[in-house]
Parts: structure tokens; sequence; C-alpha cells
């Protein structure tokens, strides 16, 4: 395996513009994003957060992604952290290519996918010539 097949990315810590009441770290959730011709969609990681956990919005088209940690152990103390645990923030601003009311989310072992349906004048199509 080549040494560019695999890249080790740190998690980077955001600045909401919310205030929190918790008092752990908020990350930048890794994100891949796919395009065909129907829809856009968003594959975002965002490890140790439940389905019941995730809070997505859409506000004057912005998409934002909330995902909050469960923290369990709290009666410990820790003695060594390599994996920094905190909640992630992420936000997008929406095209006009997206209908927003077809949106679509899922949550499965810490990976949440979104399904960003394109509008229908967006999607690419075939116009056939006629002759007379």
């Amino acid at each position: 395996m080549a040494e560019k097949d695999i890249q080790v990315r740190e998690k980077k810590e955001v600045q909401t513009q919310a205030e929190t009441t918790r008092n752990i770290p908020v990350y930048i959730p890794a994100v891949d994003i796919y395009e065909t011709e129907e829809a856009l969609t968003l594959v975002a990681d965002m490890p140790g957060v439940s389905p019941d956990n995730v809070d997505i919005d859409i506000r004057d088209d912005q998409l934002t992604i909330r995902g909050t940690v469960s923290l369990e152990g709290e009666g410990e103390t820790a003695l060594l952290r390599e994996y920094g645990v905190g909640d992630y923030y992420r936000q997008f601003t929406l095209g006009r290519i997206i209908d927003q009311s077809k949106i679509e989310a899922a949550m499965k072992d810490g990976v949440l996918t979104l399904t960003l349906p394109k509008v229908d004048k967006a999607k690419p199509r075939k116009v056939v010539v006629k002759t007379s």
C-alpha cells in the first residue's frame, strides 16, 4: 500500500457561534459528498453519536448538523487520552438545486447519511430533436 493511500487526519475543533452548556470540545465532522443526476449524498462521520442525539436544521438555506455525544464513565479519572471525545457541528449553504422539502437522513454506526434531492429543473435531461 502506497503512503498516499491512507492519510491520517486529526480531528479539528470548532468554535460555534452558539453558547454551549456542556464543557466538552466541539469537532467538525469529516464529510464526503457524492453527486448523481438525482441527488447529492452527504456522509458525515460522527463516532459516538446515537441517532437520537443528531439534530439537523434547515433555515435560510443553511443546513446545520449537530451531534451530541453521551458521556460515559463520568466518575472516572482519565490517565491517558488519545481519542478526543466531543460533540459535532457543521454548517453548509444549500444552493437552489436542492429540494429542501425532500431531504432525508439516516444514521448507522456513527455515520450520518443525508440525501439531498435535486429540484426537477436542475436534473440533466436529454432533449429530443424532432423532424417535421
